[in-house]
């Protein structure tokens, strides 16, 4: 029969199969300290810093990021989604438009078109886009 104990002493010994076969002793040594710039940085390892930067100043940048996180762009949330801040875009050009403008939409593919549904989608999910009516001023 075969069993692992633990000893909780002074040492650590862990004895694997019966007391006789394999004993191990571990002692202790690394003590663990907590660093929070350490644990932000792991966070955000893909990140790249200016060189610049001192610690203090990056610590505060990434505390920073931390805490808008919503507003940045992650894999889950690809365009981040900032409320509040809407924009107002506007065409530079009147009526009559231009011939380019007025042609009608060009015809796609099947798996073409699927792929746009869905990246459309994905975009009203995220509420970037929303569907408006046909004559819609918007």
């Amino acid at each position: 029969m075969y069993g692992i104990y633990i000893y909780n002493s002074k040492n650590r010994n862990i004895t694997i199969g019966t007391k006789e076969e394999k004993k191990f002793s571990l002692d202790i040594y690394q003590i663990y300290t907590h660093d929070p710039l350490e644990e932000l940085l792991n966070e955000f390892r893909e990140g790249q810093f200016s060189t610049t930067l001192t610690s203090k100043q990056k610590h505060m940048l990434l505390k920073m990021v931390r805490k808008n996180r919503p507003a940045f762009a992650i894999d889950e949330e690809p365009l981040g989604k900032i409320r509040g801040h809407d924009i107002e875009l506007y065409l530079d050009v009147e009526i009559p438009y231009p011939p380019m403008l007025r042609r009608p939409p060009y015809p796609e593919s099947l798996e073409s078109r699927k792929e746009s549904e869905k990246h459309i989608n994905e975009l009203l999910e995220m509420d970037v886009i929303r569907k408006i009516r046909h004559k819609e001023i918007v």
